[in-house]
């Protein structure tokens, strides 16, 4: 016969409102259960012998196997699956596939006289459902904050017409549930910093600990025991003073705060703007800021309390001071060292010290400065530049020989070429002026002056300097030919560079046409 199954404080109201002369349908009434019910707990007493008041020492386990023999477990000499076991192998071979069949057929190849199948999977899944339990979490006041994205809703771009997709990035407290929200276009490493620094401004001071989820820009590479999380916002957690444990990886329990935030968030911020169009992310989230007021002032049901108030009398008290300057988005690359003594960042050109040519550096890019550092140690320092393909050079980074070569100017040189002569100084002159950089001129003048001046001395030098500007070829290897032909002896170009002619075997002179 089929009966509903009561707690015994229930059963004991049936046997004593039937003592007590009760009818049936004033016990069912009473009680909330069937009439039947009522007949069906009335026989099982008088069959078992037990009329109200029951016996002091009779317990309910005992009153239930005297009411409901036939429930009994009955002893079983079947040997039980090892379901520890079971767990361990399904979880071990999930990616092959590992099925509960598989695992009976060994089971039945020790164990022949065991269960079959169909007793062996209930017997199981009994086991795996005492696991499926969760632990309250207690959250200590200004400790936690839990962090998490969501989809947003889509933004106009007024010039094409197309729907962009934004991200909802959501903060909750975890004594309080005062919440946070707003939109992004990404949840790359740039916004996911950025909402951290906005969610701390709005808060108006900063948690312990940040609980986020493994996503890429925050952790670097998850692990159950030892997760790396990424640098900069490790720098940004530390910046503030909080430290970040990651949820465990498949385990949405560890958050379950922010998983409830944005179940909130959709319900009475997504929702309500439904219908709503918006042109920019900026207008998107002055819509997000007002209706978030909304939702942190509302009264809770049961505590007849807002998610502000809590968060005034728990949290904040709790809570840890911002610092005067909030965090300035920073950037970490690696890079290696050129052969000229600059690492390329962001398409520009940064100079290090000439010693660490060909080293592995790291490269601190914030909006208005880039450090390079060595082995922890910080060896550049530079303001950030937009110009691509140009060079940022200190002095102090370059090797002597530049270093000589840098304090090389188009003024020097002109007043080092004036010691030999004035024609000299305008060949120097002339020929830097030719070129579109007076620097592509440098290594000509030098050569006249060191290597020239140097060989046949400063008075011939300033000859061919005048011969050079006469015949308009102020040059280098104009002013080596005037020399090594020695035409700088003659000082006008009309005069005959000889005043006979020279001796040879195959000239026989005037005498010869007499």
């Amino acid at each position: 016969m089929a009966y509903t199954r009561l707690p015994m404080r229930k059963i004991k109201d049936v046997l004593r409102l039937k003592h007590e002369g009760h009818g049936q349908r004033a016990i069912a009434r009473s009680c909330g259960v069937a009439q039947s019910t009522v007949v069906d707990y009335v026989k099982r007493a008088t069959a078992a012998g037990l009329s109200w008041p029951l016996p002091p020492t009779l317990g309910d386990a005992e009153l239930e196997n005297r009411l409901f023999p036939s429930c009994i477990a009955v002893p079983t000499t079947k040997p039980p699956p090892d379901c520890e076991m079971i767990y361990a192998e399904l979880r071990r071979f999930r990616t092959v596939h590992l099925t509960l069949s598989q695992l009976w057929l060994e089971y039945k190849e020790v164990h022949p006289e065991g269960y079959q199948y169909t007793q062996f999977c209930e017997y199981y899944r009994r086991w795996r459902g005492k696991l499926d339990y969760c632990m309250r979490q207690e959250h200590r006041a200004g400790e936690k904050v839990f962090v998490d994205y969501c989809g947003g809703p889509g933004v106009v771009d007024a010039g094409t017409g197309e729907i962009v997709a934004t991200q909802m990035f959501v903060a909750v407290w975890g004594a309080s549930n005062y919440t946070f929200a707003e939109a992004t276009l990404t949840q790359s490493l740039p916004h996911w910093t950025s909402s951290h620094v906005r969610a701390l401004e709005y808060f108006g001071c900063a948690p312990s600990i940040f609980v986020p989820d493994n996503l890429k820009s925050g952790v670097a590479k998850p692990s159950l025991y030892e997760p790396e999380l990424n640098r900069s916002y490790a720098e940004l957690a530390a910046h503030y003073g909080c430290a970040v444990v990651p949820a465990r990886p498949y385990k949405p329990r560890d958050k379950a705060k922010v998983e409830a935030g944005v179940l909130v968030v959709q319900r009475w911020i997504l929702a309500v703007l439904r219908h709503r169009v918006f042109f920019s992310v900026a207008e998107l989230n002055a819509a997000i800021a007002e209706l978030l007021e909304g939702l942190n002032t509302r009264a809770l049901r049961k505590i007849k309390k807002s998610r502000r108030e809590l968060f005034e009398t728990l949290d904040r008290p709790n809570a840890k001071t911002l610092p005067e300057r909030p965090y300035e988005y920073a950037e970490w690359k690696k890079a290696r060292v050129n052969l000229d003594y600059h690492v390329e960042l962001e398409r520009h050109y940064y100079s290090v010290p000439f010693r660490l040519l060909r080293e592995e550096v790291e490269a601190r890019l914030t909006a208005t400065m880039v450090e390079v550092f060595y082995k922890h140690e910080r060896v550049a320092c530079h303001a950030r530049s937009d110009v691509p393909h140009t060079p940022t050079t200190l002095k102090e980074h370059m090797p002597p020989a530049h270093q000589k070569q840098l304090e090389w100017t188009p003024t020097r040189i002109i007043e080092w070429a004036g010691k030999t002569g004035p024609g000299t100084s305008l060949v120097v002159e002339k020929i830097m002026s030719s070129r579109v950089h007076p620097e592509q001129g440098y290594r000509a003048c030098l050569g006249i002056l060191r290597n020239l001046v140097g060989h046949y001395g400063a008075a011939r030098v300033e000859a061919a300097a005048g011969r050079a500007l006469e015949f308009n070829t102020c040059n280098y290897k104009s002013m080596r030919s005037i020399l090594e032909r020695g035409l700088d002896r003659k000082t006008k170009a009309g005069e005959p560079e000889q005043t006979a002619l020279p001796f040879h075997a195959n000239v026989r002179g005037g005498q010869y046409y007499h």
